[in-house]
């Protein structure tokens, strides 16, 4: 596994690019404030597994085929587009997400809402590529096996994102429960995943590969 001081400075780095507002963490907030702290945690759970899997991916180089093959990062990029808006259509759709304590959690299973935490993450392939372009600089090659060390830094990232994120849930969570009375914006948690998703897919139609 990479050394201490190697797992200390990528840590570092891992911090910074956690805390920054993203894309994961927008998802994670709105999740959060429309159905609840246990629905927030279940998509961060979606979205570290799709860590480990990009991570395993640039370890076996498969991320690698979004740098050689341009139609292949196309054809994901675009799939990830489309899923997004799905998601954004069902979440309108839907009659059951209100600012209750748990209406919103039994519409949706702990299954579904961790897998589209985790097919959001998959079907972005500018994680690919952000995990093929950071994690090889923290790595032994002459070391321990490279899915190994690639694991160990996935670990690293996850745990230090699970920290900064938990702390996103709990002020959504705390934001939910202030707007629980306001009976007149009942759907308005709806709208709001629902414009996160699109937004999502906006972002990622619209961004380059760089």
């Amino acid at each position: 596994m990479p050394d201490f001081s190697t797992i200390i400075i990528f840590a570092l780095a891992a911090i910074v690019l956690t805390a920054t507002p993203g894309p994961d963490m927008l998802l994670i907030a709105s999740r959060s404030v429309s159905q609840g702290r246990a629905a927030g945690f279940l998509t961060y759970a979606g979205i570290a597994a799709g860590t480990y899997c990009h991570a395993l991916a640039a370890a076996l180089g498969l991320s690698q085929l979004f740098l050689a093959v341009p139609v292949a990062y196309e054809i994901v990029r675009w799939a990830g587009c489309a899923y997004l808006l799905y998601l954004a259509w069902k979440t309108i759709r839907s009659e059951g997400t209100r600012f209750s304590p748990t209406a919103g959690l039994r519409q949706l299973s702990s299954r579904r809402i961790f897998a589209e935490g985790l097919a959001t993450n998959l079907l972005n392939p500018k994680m690919a590529l952000f995990v093929l372009a950071l994690f090889p600089q923290f790595v032994q090659p002459e070391a321990d096996p490279l899915i190994g060390q690639m694991l160990v830094l996935a670990t690293v990232l996850n745990g230090i994102g699970f920290l900064v994120n938990g702390s996103v849930i709990l002020l959504s969570n705390h934001i939910r429960s202030r707007m629980s009375g306001l009976g007149r914006f009942r759907k308005l948690p709806q709208y709001l995943l629902a414009t996160v998703f699109a937004g999502l897919a906006c972002r990622l139609a619209l961004g380059s590969r760089n």
